[in-house]
């Protein structure tokens, strides 16, 4: 894999003419006063990728900022995703079309639309994703994936899904956590892998072998953590609502990793139990 990257990057996702930009931007729980700012700082910044979610309850803030930007909306990602059902297919359905009316407003759309959780069981995950392929027939959503989906929960979703394999997978995804399994099962069905939660939050920030390559490239510790995410070939989404830290996380593009220093990276994996979020269930 060439890692020769650049901000403006598209990569294509699997059956379909969709390409995604290879950089986001994530709001996962940013305050909806925030949300517009935050995002407005980030198109601004050169990122033309953005990961919203019900669950965020930022969803028209968003919207909002797509809008005031100067930016034409067909130069913008938008992401979106369901955390469960709502009690029947129509409800569900319905559920969705609120998501992307609020982002884009009526007659609008969305261009990934996940399901964000394995937690509602088989019925309730193969609900949303007839939902979701119902929404893409429409042509109100132009991609539909998953997110914390394991081997197991890909898997089930054959017999029924009109749209196989999912386009997106995201999942938790830094040196501590590398979910090896579904990464390389992603890789080999062509589905796209996003990584949330790419800094860990800053948790890992003074960890002696990260400080000590982000001195050797004079870069901080989250852009080590951000171009490590590209050159594993995933889709970071770093968050943030600090204008300088959402800058600095897209200035990752001027530097490469050795391979070298990525398997000292890959040394620091401890499998499931270096998620902070969650590690998918593959089996």
């Amino acid at each position: 894999m060439s890692n020769k990257f650049a901000i403006t990057d598209l990569l294509p996702l699997p059956n379909s003419s969709v390409k995604i930009p290879r950089l986001g931007f994530g709001v996962y729980r940013s305050p909806a006063a925030q949300t517009k700012q935050s995002s407005l700082t980030a198109l601004n910044a050169g990122y033309r990728h953005i990961d919203t979610a019900q669950f965020y309850a930022n969803e028209k803030e968003v919207g909002e900022a797509i809008r005031e930007s100067s930016l034409p909306r067909s130069q913008i990602f938008v992401t979106t995703k369901i955390l469960t059902p709502a009690g029947s297919p129509e409800a569900t359905y319905k559920k969705i079309v609120e998501s992307v009316d609020k982002i884009s407003g009526k007659g609008g759309y969305v261009d990934l639309f996940l399901i964000h959780s394995s937690s509602s069981g088989s019925s309730g995950r193969k609900e949303m994703w007839q939902a979701l392929e119902r929404l893409l027939e429409e042509g109100r959503t132009k991609s539909i994936g998953v997110s914390n989906f394991g081997v197991k929960h890909i898997e089930e979703m054959k017999p029924y899904a009109k749209v196989w394999p999912p386009h997106v997978n995201q999942i938790e995804l830094h040196p501590w956590s590398q979910q090896r399994v579904i990464d390389a099962y992603c890789k080999k069905h062509g589905i796209i892998v996003e990584a949330y939660s790419p800094v860990v939050r800053n948790y890992k920030a003074s960890d002696p072998t990260l400080v000590e390559l982000a001195k050797k490239y004079n870069k901080s510790t989250q852009q080590i953590l951000i171009r490590y995410a590209l050159q594993k070939g995933w889709v970071p989404l770093p968050k943030t609502d600090s204008p300088e830290h959402i800058v600095s996380n897209a200035d990752i593009f001027d530097f490469n990793i050795t391979g070298e220093d990525i398997s000292v990276l890959d040394g620091l994996d401890q499998g499931s139990a270096g998620a902070i979020v969650e590690a998918v269930e593959n089996e």
